[in-house]
């Protein structure tokens, strides 16, 4: 792995060019098995199956549809649409960015076409701030046509504008539930009428620790309706969770994935625990790292790591749940836009992180659990395009690393930055300020509303 010693700055180039190697031989092997050219991702995926033109969906919905650029459904959209526009409940088990949220929009869409309005028929339950954001900004495109509308209900903000839009009777409600729950002790919601309840991300629901939340609220609920339970993963306390609120439902399962995104090349780095900070600051000196998402396992973690690389002039953001809600936008939007060439987050926070153009996914942190990587990594390589996701990988993460390969199913190549010290000592940048890129938005500690439980 040469790399050209005149030209120190661009050092991490080595590591690009090991990339952009690893990715054409993967293709030569690809290739060698081809015996007829290569459809498309999304051809592989749905070739021969329909269009949403075969879906029992209202014209006004398709012409949504249409706007949006949709053309062939997922098998997650396959299977769900047709059983809960006819008001069956539904668990569907599908991973991240299989288009799951498109697959209970529709049919509650549908159901309600020819509800009233001023009246709450449907509820999404989803964990986090970022995600009801999302999938409210997703109805209203889909929706543009008819006259529901939906509101977005979670914490970190004022309570005003919800108890506005929920006592002006949004068709359809969007919640965390810490908030609901909030509003609901208020006396601000009205759920007479409802008639559909979808549980969205129910394991990460799980994982925060919103179960008892989310049992107070279905226990307010009408009895009659219909449930829609979707998680990537069916921990007992969900299969549970399910037999008490589900009646007869059907199971669409899709096949879990063993790699993250088409178009991806994985690359791990050794080095040293100490040093983790100044590889990834020797890494983003190439300039092709220009839309960098870095994990790391903590908030203190991503923090601490937001304020290194900001000393060193690193245009940077951080996300994560101890993050106001206006920071958590502010940053978001500037990572879309490019003022931010690098967002630092923690994996929760990562849930409801929609931006097409990530060039580069690093983990700072290797995950415990396999299934999170690929859901880290499916950040990069998206709508068909390419992209690299790096590992920063210390001696006593390598266990960790080594499930992951068995997850997908490759042996992850290693590669090295030839004239990085990786024998350098341990060194503490000065000063303990706020990212220079973040400024003011750092300075106040942002003290949670909700702290006497866990909240959205």
């Amino acid at each position: 792995m040469g790399i050209d010693h005149d030209i120190p700055s661009r050092a991490a180039g080595a590591v690009h060019r090991r990339a952009l190697m690893v990715r054409r031989t993967s293709t030569r092997r690809l290739e060698k098995r081809m015996t007829s050219p290569s459809p498309t991702p999304s051809e592989a995926s749905h070739a021969g199956e329909g269009t949403f033109e075969d879906l029992p969906l209202h014209s006004k919905l398709r012409k949504g549809i249409q706007e949006i650029g949709y053309r062939v459904p997922t098998p997650i959209q396959r299977g769900t649409i047709p059983h809960a526009v006819l008001g069956r409940d539904i668990i569907g088990t599908a991973q991240t960015g299989t288009g799951k949220t498109a697959a209970f929009l529709l049919p509650v869409l549908e159901r309600l076409l020819e509800e009233p309005r001023g009246r709450t028929h449907a509820l999404i339950l989803t964990p986090t701030r970022e995600l009801a954001l999302q999938a409210e900004g997703f109805l209203r495109k889909l929706a543009g046509h008819t006259h529901l509308r939906g509101a977005a209900v979670y914490g970190g903000v004022g309570m005003a504008d919800q108890e506005r839009a929920l006592r002006g009777g949004a068709e359809i409600i969007v919640a965390t539930p810490g908030r609901l729950l909030d509003h609901m002790s208020r006396g601000y919601v009205n759920f007479q009428g409802l008639k559909i309840l979808v549980l969205d991300e129910a394991d990460r629901m799980l994982d925060m620790g919103f179960l008892p939340d989310v049992r107070r609220i279905l226990q307010r609920l009408p009895k009659v309706r219909q449930t829609m339970l979707f998680s990537a993963t069916m921990p007992p306390e969900i299969v549970a969770l399910s037999r008490e609120f589900l009646r007869d439902p059907k199971m669409v399962q899709v096949e879990e994935r063993t790699v993250a995104a088409v178009g991806v090349t994985h690359l791990a780095l050794p080095v040293p625990s100490h040093l983790k900070t100044d590889l990834l600051y020797e890494l983003l000196k190439d300039e092709m790292m220009s839309s960098v998402l870095v994990f790391a396992r903590t908030k203190h973690r991503a923090d601490n790591l937001a304020r290194q690389l900001g000393q060193r002039g690193i245009n940077v953001a951080v996300i994560h749940g101890n993050r106001s809600q206006s920071q958590r936008v502010r940053a978001l939007e500037g990572f879309r836009t490019g003022e931010y060439r690098v967002l630092v987050a923690t994996d929760i926070a990562a849930r409801g992180v929609d931006v097409k153009d990530v060039s580069h996914v690093v983990n700072f942190d290797v995950p415990h659990e396999p299934e999170i990587y690929i859901h880290r990594v499916g950040r990069t390589a998206r709508a068909q395009q390419r992209g690299d996701a790096y590992t920063l990988v210390m001696p006593e993460e390598e266990q960790d690393l080594a499930r992951i390969e068995r997850l997908i199913g490759m042996k992850i190549d290693r590669a090295r930055i030839p004239s990085f010290r990786y024998d350098a000592p341990r060194t503490e940048l000065p000063g303990r300020g706020p990212p220079r890129s973040q400024g003011r938005f750092q300075r106040r500690p942002y003290r949670n509303q909700d702290s006497r439980r866990r909240r959205g």
